[in-house]
Order: structure tokens, then C-alpha cells, then sequence
């Protein structure tokens, strides 16, 4: 008798706050049904939701699952609240695993923390896999050819399931409008110099000008790579000054190695809990797997997931109000954890980077103003000063997180 063979067990992801989330986990799953790479069958899927309700206005129900043909795809769905991470978090600090300071580093309020949450339950509900989706990110990839515009669906979930054996990570492409920065008619009010000067002061390595003035040619899109998304190679991901680059989404995890697996932090108030991940995964495996997410960083294009594909990607320009404000939270966000991360991989030079950043956004800061008609531009040297202030304080802080996340690590090995 043939004995059957055990299942993998694939937790997908979300830390999510808005109203199209169910929409995105239908595109995501109708996208694993019609997988040609893995064998269905084989593999068991579990949804890990941690949501927010305060960040656009919703309720719970924005987020539980009722589609029958969803449920019948997945084997259990967790729904991870502020009270059910909460309650988690008081057992871990009951047992002694953690102390309270502790459990309010790995779970307290912010997105890193929710990232958290949904690793936590991940590995402590013996996942064998765990693969991390954004609600603004579709499984489907613009591509340009000459003046056309073609799109093609990705088989995201099984490409990381198909990959992830042979990493301690995967981690995919990303296409559509992945930045931010709203595309812009340089002129008497702001030089192209200027805004070099400026994207440079705020930016990690990641968005830096040379990335952004190519996207910025196109519009602000990114368009995805044919000859990438049908290759089967995955590119082993380099260490570039002490990271390994990721994003937090279209991003695996294996949990089989999980004394690899390190915690997502961000200073408070800020982002990049990617970044500062990608700090500690120097001697990690990191995998970059054939398959894009479109990002939908304006919230323009939901209807993508209803099946109406444009025939052309509108440029974001800097002439709308709201793509201004967009780009005013994005940029306080990066100058929030930009003092951290160059205290982190620079510390030699740290004072003089950061001198160096004053100046310069001392020198544009009236331009960018004038440009965009917004005076709480002017506020990003203050975020500077702040963040600059406290960045001792905010470097114990990730370490301290990472050591109270191997305690629990050691504590869910037991």
C-alpha cells in the first residue's frame, strides 16, 4: 500500500487596510488555480491576514473571506486583529519567553509589527512556506513593446513555491508604478540638478536618481521585462554595502530554515521594515524568482483586478493634489528611517552623510516647495533633525528586536 504523501503547507501573507482586499486575494487565487509550474494538489494554502481598521476607515468584515471558491482552495485562514496579536503577545510575555518591552518591539503598533504577527503565526502554525503579497500589488505584468501595451498574468504564488526549496528566500519583480515620485516638467521653479540633489538627500539605495530618472522617462512606469518573466533562471541576490535588497512583498520565506529568518523593524513612524530586513540577511540565500506584481501605488488602476486592461499607463504628474501629498508622506517616510539605516551600513562616515544631507536639503527645500505649492516640504528637515537625534536610541531598538525575535524562534523550536 502506497503510503500518501505528506502536503506542503504554504501560508500567503497580507498586511492589509483596505477595501479591495478581497478582490486582490480573488486575483491571487484564481491565479494559483490556473498554475501550470506546481502540482495543486500537492500543496495545502493558508491565508494569514493581519489588517489595520484605523488606516482607511474599515471593518472586519473588509477582510474575512466568504467566497466559497476560495475557501474551498485554502485549509485554514487566520485573521490577525490588534486583540488576537495582542492576546498572542501576552501569552509569549506569561511564559517567559519575552518581557513586555520585548513583545512591544515584535508586535506593537506599526506595519513592520503586523508584518511580524503574520511570520509568528506562520511558524508557530508549521507552515512550510510563507509568501508575502501587498493588497496594492496584482499578480499581472505591463510590458511595452514599441508603442504597445501588453499584459500578461503571473503565476506568482507557485513560481516562489516552485523556487523557494532551494533558498532561504525568493523574492520576485516588481513592475507598474513602483515609486512614488510623480513624473515632472522641470523648469524655472525646479532644475533637473535640483531635484538630483533632493532625491538623493532621501533616498536608500534602492530608490536612488539613477532608478528614478529612468522610470521617470517612462512616465513613472516601470515596465516588466519579457525575457525576465520567461526565463526559468533565478538570480542569486548580491550583497551591495552590507544588504541584500528586498521588498516586503512577492517576497518568500522558507520556514524550514527559520534560524535564517530575522524580524521586520522600522524606526517609529517611519517605513522600510524591507530595508532593515535586508540588513541582516547578508548570509541568507536569496533567490530572484521570474514573476512580477503590478504595483498599484496610486490606487488607480483596482479595475485591473476586475479584468479591464488599459491600453495605456497614464503618467502620475506632480499637477494633481493628491499625487503631491502622496509624494509629500512618501519622502517624510524615507527621511524617517534614512538616519538609521546610513547608521547601520556607514557608520564611519555617518556625520558627514548627514551634514551633508542638511546642507543640500537646505539648498532645495524653498524649490521643492515653490514647485509643488506646498510648504510642508519645509518639514523634512525637522523629520531629518529628529530621526538624527534619536538614532542610538532607535539602533538598540533593532537590536533589541532581533534578539527578543530568537528567543521566540528558540521558544517555537521547542
Amino acid at each position: 500500500m502506497k503510503i500518501a504523501k505528506k502536503k506542503i503547507n504554504v501560508g500567503v501573507g497580507f498586511v492589509t487596510g483596505r477595501k479591495n482586499f478581497k478582490n486582490v486575494v480573488k486575483a491571487y487565487f484564481d491565479d494559483w488555480t490556473e498554475s501550470r509550474l506546481v502540482d495543486n494538489k500537492k500543496n495545502a494554502l493558508h491565508l494569514f491576514v493581519a489588517y489595520d481598521l484605523k488606516y482607511k476607515g474599515t471593518k472586519v468584515s473588509d477582510y474575512k473571506v466568504t467566497d466559497e471558491e476560495i475557501l474551498d482552495m485554502v485549509d485554514s485562514a487566520y485573521y490577525l486583529g490588534n486583540s488576537s496579536i495582542a492576546t498572542e503577545a501576552q501569552y509569549l510575555v506569561e511564559k517567559k519567553v519575552i518581557t513586555l518591552k520585548e513583545a512591544k518591539l515584535i508586535f506593537g503598533e506599526g506595519y513592520a509589527m503586523k508584518r511580524n504577527a503574520v511570520l509568528y503565526f506562520a511558524i508557530k502554525n508549521k507552515m512550510d512556506y510563507l509568501i508575502f503579497l501587498d493588497d496594492d500589488e496584482y499578480p499581472i505584468a505591463n510590458i511595452k513593446i514599441k508603442d504597445s501595451l501588453l499584459w500578461k498574468g503571473q503565476e506568482v504564488i507557485s513560481t516562489h513555491i516552485n523556487n523557494i526549496k532551494h533558498a532561504d528566500m525568493t523574492h520576485g519583480h516588481h513592475c507598474g508604478y513602483i515609486s512614488p515620485i510623480p513624473y515632472l516638467d522641470f523648469n524655472d521653479k525646479l532644475s533637473e540638478d535640483e531635484f538630483r540633489i533632493f532625491i538623493e538627500s532621501i533616498s536608500n539605495d534602492i530608490i536612488n536618481w539613477a532608478s528614478v530618472k529612468s522610470i521617470m522617462d517612462d512616465g513613472g512606469v516601470t515596465y516588466a521585462d519579457l525575457d525576465t518573466m520567461n526565463s526559468e533562471i533565478t538570480e542569486v541576490v548580491e550583497e551591495v554595502n552590507g544588504m541584500k535588497f528586498i521588498s516586503g512583498a512577492n517576497l518568500g520565506f522558507n520556514l524550514k530554515t527559520i534560524d535564517k529568518i530575522f524580524p521586520f523593524y522600522n524606526p517609529p513612524g517611519a517605513r522600510g521594515e524591507d530595508t532593515f530586513l535586508s540588513t541582516c540577511i547578508a548570509e541568507a540565500n536569496i533567490r530572484k524568482v521570474p514573476c512580477y506584481t503590478f504595483h498599484d501605488g496610486f490606487s488607480n488602476y483596482e479595475h485591473l483586478l476586475l479584468g479591464v486592461l488599459p491600453n495605456q499607463l497614464k503618467a502620475m504628474k506632480a499637477d494633481s493634489n493628491v499625487n503631491t501629498k502622496r509624494f509629500l508622506k512618501a519622502t517624510i517616510g524615507w527621511i524617517r528611517y534614512k538616519p538609521l539605516l546610513l547608521y547601520i551600513t556607514q557608520r564611519d562616515n555617518y556625520e558627514a552623510e548627514i551634514m551633508k544631507m542638511r546642507e543640500n536639503l537646505t539648498l532645495v527645500l524653498p524649490k521643492i516647495c515653490a514647485y509643488f505649492g506646498n510648504n510642508e516640504f519645509k518639514n523634512i528637515l525637522n523629520e531629518l533633525e529628529f530621526y538624527h537625534d534619536h538614532v542610538e536610541e532607535h539602533y538598540q531598538d533593532f537590536e533589541n528586536t532581533k534578539e527578543a525575535w530568537a528567543k521566540v524562534v528558540k521558544h517555537l523550536n521547542k
